[in-house]
């Protein structure tokens, strides 16, 4: 807490000095020239309806060539700031450095402002405002040395689109087209928006070249406007043109045919890069496909012909070869993966799919050390990972991993010397790149495209106090789409299993005489589930040379999963006889329980610098036939560093317990229900750091009244009030490809204490504040 505490003050004191120290923004602009200090673009209404542009002041200023530089919370230059810290010696290392961290001052261009102004009328002319106007105000203040540029610009009234034909000669794509039209983004009555049409026109070359039409490009498409004098009324029509202009293109508009699938599965690009015949070792014929091997047959046909949609004999699609990119790409024994399509020498019309293969690196072992230090005991670890990417040819990914771990213990418990903690355990888990299962065809396995993950897991930790087992099995399948923005994973069955085979005498009594969720956690269980787990986000990947930004952005995860249903099922039938109250299976009592869990984060960009995120997560869980209460593990907890943050990771809840010792109540404080909400502000601040602001809230409760967690059943006329509450400031350091996260929240509400629903408290540092390090966004 001291450290943490002396990492805030250093931060304040550092923005205090850049304020202060930094306070002539002008201090590194030339004589004679002005900082760019306030844009601003203003956007008149229709001239004629009076209506709103329904363009967003963001998108327009992706179209400026010059943005003053970034200010953090609307009013503070800090990157400025930074850089006007270092002196005019550019030779110094230590002015080097703050210029690095800094950004220098935008220098008001007159030029760029026109080209700017350019800019902003043609994006208006493309949105169909054909007579906008644009005029720029510059205020230049010579005293102060700083310019405010404003840009506004007058629309006009737009062209609307009043009727849309079809000028199509050749009959075959005529009838294509009318027969998607609904499905065309181009409708009479919309804007005369040339995103639309070009959008008309991608959606068309790809409707044709999934027909059949290989040589058929948008560029092949064009349109006609036409309107009367004086109108805003335009009778559009989409042209075709189907005169080829050379003798190269009177294929254009030909369907064109496979002719042969040839796999060349030794390609070297650097070497082999625009070869036309390729060498073999040996030439392997299956199902209609070719395939050139090289040293050794590393992949099976089987393999191959599964993973290819093309099809000798079948219409060119695009469709097809996309969908084979996604399948050879989830092969973990290749490298690099080319198709190319190659016109038949002699016979116009027909295509040869040659599909070239780069293996990558067949084996790889992997070593791991690690020191240990928890509060005195000193430690250590090591993991051995071994990986074979195509175990039986069939680029199959076999995981094994072996861990062992060494830790020095002192002092007594309750009586008992503790000297040392020994743990090993081992992870072997193999992946199919295809869909494995029994009584189902061979078509719909390829249809599905599913990775299907065989795992097992054992571990064995050994204290003075007990001795523990923990093994694992897992069935599980794994599928996504093309730009993995949609992701399944079904667990056919998973099974958990915990046993103590030696446990000090009276061991269990001693830490647990009456609570028996604490006692769960140390006696044999068995959990046998099957689940679902759903995501999908729109967020696409970020193209670094592009000023456009994704403006909103939403992820959704879900999971559902029950347990236990079968051997209920199996124990009834089999008039089993219940033990203790339960049926068990080899001597242990398994639980049986349903669960369900989803979460909704939304994400608006206002700038590339700024955004908000807002989270919302809810869970329920219900034991019940076999089970009292659900397996620890599968509770739900509160607090945390992606929870309410005003908390530490499971010391909220549930409802309104009040725990007394975080230390002995970990094990009470978990729940059945959970609700949580979190808002949160984010902000660039300078070099790699941003800030943020966050308000959190929520709680778990109990589904049942246990007697072990007084006050935490949820109740409808209440839960309400027991809605915990948090606000803090958080402080990352994003290098791309992760980020760092120090967060401090602050307790605004505590449902355990006594008090009216909301009160803002006055917080004490010692007990209302809680630091968060971790890795990543909370959500």
């Amino acid at each position: 807490m001291k450290l943490c505490n002396h990492i805030v003050r250093v931060i304040i004191s550092l923005s205090c000095a850049v304020c202060f120290i930094a306070c002539s923004t002008t201090k590194h602009v030339p004589q004679g020239e002005y900082l760019l200090d306030k844009v601003a673009i203003v956007v008149k209404p229709d001239s004629i309806s009076g209506n709103s542009v329904n363009i967003s002041s963001a998108e327009l200023h992706n179209y400026l060539r010059q943005h003053p530089n970034h200010k953090v919370l609307g009013f503070l230059k800090l990157q400025l700031a930074t850089y006007n810290l270092s002196g005019r010696d550019s030779l110094k290392r230590v002015n080097r450095f703050l210029r690095k961290l800094g950004k220098p001052p935008v220098i008001y261009d007159s030029v760029l402002s026109r080209t700017s102004a350019d800019q902003l009328r043609q994006t208006m002319i493309n949105r169909g405002y054909m007579d906008a106007r644009v005029d720029i105000v510059a205020g230049l203040n010579e005293k102060k040395r700083k310019a405010d540029i404003k840009y506004i610009i007058t629309p006009g009234q737009p062209h609307y689109i009043a009727t849309v034909d079809y000028s199509i000669p050749d009959t075959a794509i005529a009838r294509i087209i009318a027969g998607n039209m609904r499905r065309l983004p181009i409708k009479p009555g919309g804007l005369l928006d040339r995103r639309i049409l070009e959008q008309e026109r991608a959606q068309i070359t790809t409707l044709l070249r999934n027909q059949g039409y290989y040589s058929f490009t948008k560029e092949n498409i064009t349109f006609s406007a036409d309107t009367a004098e004086g109108a805003k009324d335009v009778n559009l029509t989409l042209l075709i043109k189907n005169k080829p202009l050379r003798e190269a293109d009177s294929l254009r508009f030909h369907k064109f045919r496979i002719a042969n699938v040839i796999f060349v599965t030794d390609y070297n690009p650097g070497k082999d890069f625009g070869k036309r015949h390729f060498s073999a070792q040996d030439t392997v014929s299956y199902r209609g496909i070719r395939i050139l091997y090289g040293d050794d047959h590393y992949l099976r046909p089987s393999i191959l012909y599964d993973a290819c949609s093309i099809r000798p004999g079948g219409l060119f699609c695009q469709r097809d070869i996309d969908l084979t990119y996604e399948s050879l790409g989830r092969l973990s024994i290749l490298r690099y993966v080319n198709i190319e399509m190659r016109p038949v020498d002699g016979d116009p019309g027909n295509l040869d799919a040659y599909i070239m293969l780069t293996r990558g690196k067949k084996q790889v072992v992997s070593l791991e050390l690690e020191g240990t230090n928890s509060e005195g005991d000193l430690g250590f670890g090591t993991s051995l990972t071994y990986q074979h990417k195509n175990l039986f040819h069939g680029s199959e990914l076999l995981n094994a991993k072996f861990r062992a771990s060494y830790e020095s213990l002192s002092g007594n418990f309750n009586g008992f010397i503790n000297n040392r903690y020994v743990e090993y355990g081992t992870e072997l888990g193999i992946v199919f790149p295809n869909f494995k299962a029994p009584f189902l065809s061979s078509r719909f396995k390829r249809k599905v495209k599913a990775n299907t993950e065989f795992s097992m897991s054992f571990d064995y930790q050994e204290r003075p106090e007990y001795t523990r087992i923990i093994a694992g099995a897992a069935w599980r399948y794994k599928w996504n789409n093309i730009g993995n923005t949609l992701r399944h994973r079904f667990d056919l069955i998973d099974i958990n299993y915990v046993r103590l085979p030696q446990s000090t005498l009276n061991f269990i009594d001693e830490i647990a005489p009456s609570n028996p969720l604490l006692r769960y956690s140390y006696e044999d269980h068995f959990i046998m589930l099957i689940g679902y787990n759903y995501y999908r986000t729109n967020k696409r990947i970020a193209n670094p040379k592009s000023k456009m930004f994704q403006q909103n952005v939403f992820t959704i995860r879900a999971s559902v999963e029950t347990s236990g249903n079968t051997l209920y099922a199996i124990s009834s039938l089999s008039d089993a006889k219940r033990k203790e109250g339960a049926y068990k299976v080899f001597g242990i009592q398994y639980a049986q329980y349903a669960k369900a869990d989803a979460d909704y984060t939304y994400t608006h960009n206002f700038t590339p610098r700024t955004s908000m995120a807002a989270h919302i997560g809810m869970g329920i869980g219900v034991p019940y036939g076999n089970s009292s209460v659900i397996p620890f593990e599968k509770r739900f907890y509160a607090g945390g560093a992606n929870g309410v943050r005003g908390w530490g990771v499971r010391t909220l809840g549930p409802g309104s317990y009040n725990s007394k010792n975080s230390v002995s109540d970990f094990i009470n404080q978990c729940g059945d229900i959970r609700l949580f909400m979190s808002l949160e502000f984010r902000q660039k601040l300078f070099w790699v750091l941003e800030g943020a602001f966050f308000v959190d809230g929520g709680n778990i409760w109990t589904i049942r009244n246990y007697e072990n967690q007084p006050g935490g059943v949820f109740k409808f006329n209440k839960f309400y009030k027991e809605i915990a509450a948090a606000y803090g400031i958080g402080l990352r350091a994003d290098f791309s490809f992760f980020l760092l996260r120090l967060d401090m929240g602050v307790k605004a509400y505590n449902p355990a204490q006594e008090q009216e629903p909301w009160p803002l408290i006055h917080p004490r540092w010692n007990r209302d504040t809680t630091f968060h390090f971790s890795i990543g966004y909370p959500f």
